[in-house]
């Protein structure tokens, strides 16, 4: 469940009592009238309501400047609440809004980004040429690829321009950094590179396809759900690093068909994470709020789902062409 906190003026505490009952809000609490005419309400609310709370204030307050909602998560509630409301409580999407204050923060492209990008292309690079699992595990999880993707999918579930072309910008940059960083590290090292965990990311094959699918997906699932910690698995799952790390590696060492293979796999788990993830925002009813928007959003979705489809057919037709070279005659 969630703490809701709406500051407005003391006129609307009507309003808002109403937009309580409408989605049986478990507890509702008045506060007193402020010097400034504001008036606090408290309300307690299950987390499958929130996101209609949430829709009619903002219908109801936006014509006031220096009304705020506050949304709180709940620790602990005592007594529990029972099993029925349990299972709702764990089916619930988490709110629009929370959603998209975490993944914009995943779409800016600043220090803190760039630093983890470049400390995480070294120690997948040292794990690739080491041919070090744990090593490798270790880059999947520190870079932050997949929060950027992330975000490009929610920002074309919303119709957010903006959020889309951070989004874009952040993907772009950070897969520049890995495979400069180890392009130069390629370039400089004085050995073949022939360890498994380097050549493992060479080919990519149809179960490559339906890895980073079904990875993608989770990832969408994982956020809209507030289930954190299955991110951890989604990153191992369908990890963008090391195979921008291992083309980079490739093109150091002038090896290009490596590369080519290398880069393959790199744009399929790009293009799955984010077709996988756009459906599943979809179909979790993450959208704007207004019709204008909805509409402005629904073309948008539809767009890329199409585009992202093609691309995802083509480079499938570029594996099946590749395998089929590869096989005896």
């Amino acid at each position: 469940m969630k703490y809701v906190e709406v500051i407005a003026g003391a006129g609307s505490a009507e309003t808002v009592r109403a937009a309580a009952e409408r989605v049986k809000a478990l507890d509702v609490r008045l506060g007193p009238v402020g010097p400034d005419g504001l008036q606090a309400t408290r309300l307690l609310v299950s987390d499958n309501q929130v996101q209609r709370l949430l829709d009619l204030l903002q219908g109801l307050l936006g014509a006031q400047p220096s009304a705020r909602i506050l949304v709180l998560a709940v620790e602990a509630s005592i007594p529990p609440p029972d099993e029925e409301a349990r299972k709702q409580e764990d089916s619930a999407t988490a709110a629009r809004e929370a959603l998209y204050e975490g993944m914009d923060k995943n779409s800016r492209l600043g220090p803190n980004y760039l630093i983890l990008v470049m400390l995480s292309t070294v120690v997948a690079a040292i794990g690739l040429i080491e041919d070090n699992v744990a090593v490798v595990i270790g880059a999947m999880v520190i870079a932050p690829l997949l929060g950027p993707n992330l975000a490009l999918s929610l920002g074309t579930a919303l119709g957010d321009v903006p959020l889309m072309r951070r989004s874009v910008k952040t993907v772009l940059v950070g897969i520049l950094i890995a495979v400069t960083l180890t392009a130069i590290l390629g370039w400089l090292w004085p050995t073949e590179l022939n360890s498994r965990e380097v050549l493992s990311r060479t080919e990519a094959g149809l179960d490559s396809v339906l890895l980073a699918l079904a990875s993608g997906a989770a990832a969408a699932l994982s956020v809209t759900t507030g289930l954190s910690s299955v991110l951890v698995g989604v990153m191992v799952a369908v990890a963008l690093l090391p195979p921008a790390a291992t083309v980079g590696l490739m093109l150091g060492q002038g090896h290009l068909e490596p590369a080519l293979g290398a880069a393959l796999l790199l744009a399929i788990n790009v293009v799955s994470v984010n077709l996988a993830s756009k459906i599943v925002f979809f179909f979790k009813g993450i959208r704007p709020r207004k019709w204008l928007e909805k509409e402005k959003a629904k073309r948008a979705m539809v767009i890329y789902v199409l585009v992202w489809i093609l691309t995802l057919a083509v480079l499938t037709l570029v594996v099946l062409e590749r395998q089929y070279r590869l096989l005896p005659i």
